[in-house]
């Protein structure tokens, strides 16, 4: 920056406004009421996802989810519950990190307060002195012009009473005049005298304006930094939740991956195991029909020996 963009611009030419501080002074307010807004929103955010957190912590280790399951399947659920665990942690731990941003945000607020109320009561201060001298050397220029219309009017008076006889009369005009003209004389150097201490309160005054422009800009050009970084981190942190949440789902698919879950048959089949295999099943179901015919054919042949020997 080549040149301040604060004193060079907030200047009036009415010696008693003060509207370029007055402007000034309300752009650090709203400065200073929008890094309060960004504070309450990190706290605000903060909550909702430690609430969020604390509400997934209890769904992982107290609802139950598939409890019956075996082998494969049951470390898969296992996996699951503990990502979802995990992810509860991260959301937790970002809250926190988030309450610390805030903290730095309200502890920098109160930093610049503290530093803009140095610099206030010294402008607050130059602003009573120089409207207060301003009134004086207000009050004493009345003053003067209404010496100088007593004078003009002893002048006059005494410029009416030349023909007069009565030489005390005229006595008296003149006394009046030439206190007219010590009355003016004093109430002149008394005007000119509030004129130099004014002219020196104002020069005092700006003085006192461009340091306090420099420091308000300099303390503006912090806070724009300050809430910048502050915007960037919160933006980082928000980056880094979604790839460490991305991360933790990757953990859960890769335990439920087809090859994983082959055996969970095998495993199924040898809890419930009965008897031989399939093929051994079968093949016995298939001797009943023999079997039977054979035994119907036997008790046949052994009916019809019997009752040839009964005949005979």
């Amino acid at each position: 920056m080549t040149r301040s963009l604060f004193k060079g611009n907030f200047w009036s030419a009415d010696i008693l406004s003060t509207i370029g501080y007055d402007n000034i002074i309300q752009h650090l307010n709203n400065g200073r009421k929008n890094c309060k807004e960004f504070e309450d929103f990190l706290k605000e955010r903060a909550a909702i996802e430690e609430r969020y957190g604390k509400d997934l912590l209890n769904l992982s280790r107290k609802k139950p989810c598939g409890q019956s399951e075996i082998n494969t399947l049951k470390r898969a659920l296992e996996v699951f519950k503990q990502q979802v665990d995990n992810v509860a942690q991260c959301h937790i731990q970002l809250a926190q990190s988030l309450r610390e941003e805030a903290r730095k945000m309200e502890e920098f607020r109160e930093k610049q307060k503290l530093q803009r109320k140095k610099t206030e009561l010294i402008m607050d201060a130059i602003h009573k002195q120089k409207s207060l001298q301003f009134k004086k050397t207000m009050d004493a220029k009345k003053n003067y012009e209404q010496k100088c219309r007593d004078k003009d009017e002893a002048e006059q008076a005494v410029s009416r009473s030349a023909n007069l006889v009565n030489p005390k009369q005229q006595e008296k005009l003149f006394v009046k005049l030439a206190t007219s003209k010590t009355a003016v004389e004093d109430s002149d150097k008394a005007y000119m005298l509030h004129i130099s201490t004014l002219d020196k309160v104002r020069e005092e005054w700006q003085s006192e304006h461009i340091k306090a422009c420099e420091a308000f800009e300099a303390q503006e050009c912090e806070r724009i930094n300050f809430f910048r970084n502050a915007l960037w981190l919160h933006v980082n942190q928000l980056s880094q939740q979604c790839v460490t949440s991305d991360e933790h789902p990757s953990c859960m698919r890769i335990s439920t991956h087809p090859r994983r879950m082959q055996s969970q048959q095998e495993s199924l089949q040898g809890l419930t195991w009965q008897g031989e295999d399939p093929s051994q099943f079968l093949k016995a179901h298939q001797m009943i029909p023999i079997t039977l015919w054979l035994m119907t054919t036997v008790c046949s042949i052994s009916k019809i020996n019997e009752t040839r020997a009964f005949s005979g």
